[in-house]
């Protein structure tokens, strides 16, 4: 008796566990881990908040003042926030000037509520 009631489990689909996920869109991913990538570093992921704090844009060589890196490497990681599309970048004379997307915004945004949360 207790054999057949697992079969009728089994056949109208009540209680089964070995469901295959839904299919995962790889192109998706792949920007997903480009984005999370960029942010995973620890001057990147410094420069972002400190673009993001700035009110109308920050000049390249405040954010070089700032995490004490040299400039090669702040060139190097804005230049890969820029590729994420984390940052905006416009030209004034000969400086440089920095700005958060809209999804950096987000993104930061939302840590900060789970880092919230967390406390």
């Amino acid at each position: 008796m207790a054999e057949d009631a697992t079969t009728d489990r089994a056949t109208d689909g009540a209680d089964t566990c070995c469901t295959p996920p839904g299919d995962v869109d790889s192109d998706a991913m792949a920007t997903d881990l480009r984005v999370l990538t960029a942010m995973g570093n620890d001057t990147r992921y410094e420069l972002l908040r400190r673009i993001t704090n700035a009110d109308d844009g920050i000049c390249v060589c405040d954010l070089e003042a700032a995490v004490g890196v040299s400039q090669s490497a702040v060139s190097q990681a804005l230049s890969r926030l820029y590729t994420a599309q984390l940052v905006t970048r416009r030209k004034e004379g000969s400086w440089r000037y920095y700005e958060p997307t809209e999804t950096t915004t987000a993104l930061l945004e939302t840590l900060d509520d789970l880092r919230d949360t967390h406390e």
